[in-house]
Parts: C-alpha cells; sequence; structure tokens
C-alpha cells in the first residue's frame, strides 16, 4: 500500500519544497514516474497553467519524469493512453478547482481504478485543495453549498482547504451538517502524509492542520503527527 498527500492550496508557491521531496522519495526517487492530474482546474479553462504549473515545480525539485495528463473530464478519465500512464505512476497529484467536476470525472472511471491499483501497488495518491477533498467520503463544495459524497479513499472525512484564509469559516455550519464526521483544516502551502508511525500522519509546510473531532479541536504544525479518528 502506498502513501497519501493531503495538501491546504497554493501547493507550488515555494513553501511545500520539504513536502514534495519527501513524497518524491517515497514514490521511489527523482527518477520515478509522476503524473499531474489538471481536471479540477479545467471549468474554468485553467487545467493547463495549472498543469504546467506543476510540471515546472517538480522538474524544479529535480524530478526527471513528470508528466500532466490530459485528463479534464469524465470522458478523457476513460481514455486508455491515460488509464495506462496512471497505472504506471508511482506518484499521482491531483490539482485544485473545482471539486464537484473533479469527483464527477473521475468517480467510477477506469483511470480511478488505475489509481487504486498504483496506490495499491505502492504509488502516492496527492492532493491539494480539490484534489484533497474529494479524497474524503464527504467534500463540501462552495459553490453550490452541497455536501457530496467523494471517493472515500479517507474515511469518514471531510477537508477544509485554505483553513488560514477562508476555509475556517466552513467549520461552524460542516459541525452541525456531518457531526460524526472528522473535519480537517489544511492551512496553505501546508500538507498532511500518512508517513508516520504506524500510520500516523505528519505534517509538513508552512502552516498547521486543523481539527474538529467530537466537539474537539486541536492543531498541528509542521513537524507534528497525529490520528484521526477511528
Amino acid at each position: 500500500m502506498g502513501y497519501i498527500l493531503l495538501a491546504g492550496g497554493a501547493e507550488f508557491q515555494g513553501k511545500m519544497a520539504v513536502t514534495d521531496r519527501r513524497v518524491i522519495e517515497l514514490a521511489g526517487g527523482l527518477n520515478a514516474r509522476l503524473s499531474i492530474i489538471p481536471a479540477a482546474a479545467a471549468p474554468d479553462n485553467n487545467h493547463q497553467r495549472a498543469a504546467q504549473n506543476g510540471v515546472d515545480w517538480f522538474q524544479k525539485l529535480g524530478a526527471v519524469n513528470v508528466t500532466a495528463l490530459p485528463l479534464t473530464d469524465r470522458r478523457s478519465a476513460d481514455d486508455a493512453v491515460v488509464v495506462d500512464a496512471l497505472r504506471q505512476s508511482k506518484l499521482i497529484y491531483l490539482l485544485g478547482g473545482f471539486p464537484r467536476h473533479l469527483e464527477q470525472s473521475l468517480a467510477g472511471s477506469n483511470s480511478w481504478q488505475a489509481m487504486l491499483a498504483a496506490h495499491q501497488s505502492g504509488a502516492v495518491i496527492a492532493g491539494s485543495s480539490a484534489g484533497a477533498m474529494i479524497l474524503c467520503d464527504y467534500y463540501y463544495d462552495p459553490y453550490n453549498n452541497q455536501i457530496w459524497s467523494g471517493l472515500g479513499l479517507i474515511s469518514d472525512a471531510c477537508i477544509l482547504p485554505h483553513h488560514n484564509t477562508f476555509g475556517h469559516s466552513w467549520a461552524p455550519k460542516l459541525k452541525q451538517r456531518l457531526a460524526d464526521i472528522s473535519l480537517i483544516g489544511i492551512d496553505e502551502q501546508t500538507g498532511m502524509l500518512n508517513d508516520g508511525r504506524q500510520g500516523r500522519w505528519q505534517v509538513y509546510g508552512a502552516g498547521g492542520v486543523t481539527l474538529y473531532q467530537n466537539d474537539r479541536k486541536a492543531c498541528f504544525h509542521s513537524g507534528k503527527s497525529f490520528e484521526l479518528m477511528a
């Protein structure tokens, strides 16, 4: 089984270098096959720029086998070339943007099955902002003020990205609507990675991670680790 990185957004602005070097290491090193999925940025036609930002960032960190895959919607998520690339990837990075579009693009697709198979074989699955949100059992879509079922890689959880800028404002209403679910607030330029002892989550980056569980609130900053509620 591989690892999972959940990031809070603004991921390629310089403060995630330690985090992303760590996931490159976990993926097998600088020669590992790294695939970027820009689908969440497609609704406002920002996917090409966002994907290139990701390619540039990881190449700056020394990765030599980085590809932005043309996965932008549900149809392309079943493209055989894309699916094969994902199956062979050692690090798969879901970019931010529109969570509902990303979830609908991947749910039930051959690409999602390929990602799960890659993860089962040891690959790292990473997501930032919308890319992290849809990996959980539930995600909140601020564009329509709805809570939707996610892809379920992280059970009983819902992520509040950009927590230090605006994500924290979602907490009061989501605590009411998802009373038995762990809310995970992740600051920008910050990530949580399940590479800790016995699967504990380790915090990396510039900010912190805030957990809202059972009417309790706890904050963890870079270098700290924690467990999610079973």
